[in-house]
């Protein structure tokens, strides 16, 4: 596709590809977006209208490349053929796998959604990346537990970030035992708060006592 016949859309995701690997040296700065830029064809000036918050945009937009790499390394019909658990793991090491090359990247990038200013940005991306792997694991779930999970998982997922960045292990192995068990302790949440939850058989009902006067049962 010719540069000049792309969406903002499109140049950004084209863009958000290419940044990590600059953004690795010159951080999520002007210059990264630039080298970007040239390796994409594309004017720098073009290349800001892409990005208008600046570096929070870039990385919005590298997290958000991240979502589309996992939703292809796993499609709907290899996760339907694993338990809840080990779509959860999978969904997650595709992304740490996703990411790992580009660790001085993810490092810089965490940095600028840690001040202050951003936080609310950083919270909104964990969000969305919780989101997006609940969605593909098949969780339907509207109520309470809906946002449970989520923010359950995008704790487990941020912690997961911080252990890989300084992980030296062979395969990130380490960071992956440290997500073996936090997913453990995902699960054991889930299976508490199923044994907990109010069975509508075992509390009063006015509504069925009333329909047990009228049709007593025999």
């Amino acid at each position: 596709m010719d540069t000049t016949d792309r969406t903002l859309d499109e140049l950004r995701a084209a863009l958000a590809a290419a940044l990590p690997f600059h953004a690795a040296f010159d951080g999520w700065s002007e210059a990264a977006l630039e080298q970007a830029s040239a390796e994409v064809g594309v004017p720098l000036a073009t290349a800001r209208l892409a990005f208008p918050g600046g570096a929070v945009d870039m990385i919005d937009a590298w997290f958000a490349d991240v979502d589309r790499i996992m939703a292809e390394a796993l499609p709907p019909e290899r996760l339907a053929a694993m338990k809840i658990r080990a779509r959860i793991t999978a969904l997650v090491l595709a992304r740490l796998e996703t990411v790992d090359p580009h660790r001085e990247a993810l490092r810089r990038a965490l940095a600028i959604l840690a001040m202050p200013q951003n936080v609310a940005a950083g919270t909104r991306l964990g969000w969305r990346a919780a989101d997006a792997m609940w969605h593909l694991a098949g969780d339907i779930s509207t109520d309470f537990s809906h946002y449970t999970k989520r923010a359950t998982l995008g704790a487990v997922y941020g912690c997961t970030l911080l252990a890989l960045l300084d992980d030296e292990s062979e395969g990130f192995a380490d960071t992956r035992a440290f997500l073996d068990r936090r997913i453990a302790d995902i699960m054991r949440i889930e299976q508490v708060k199923a044994r907990l939850k109010p069975d509508p058989d075992r509390h009063f009902s006015p509504l069925r006592f009333l329909g047990r006067l009228r049709y007593p049962v025999r």
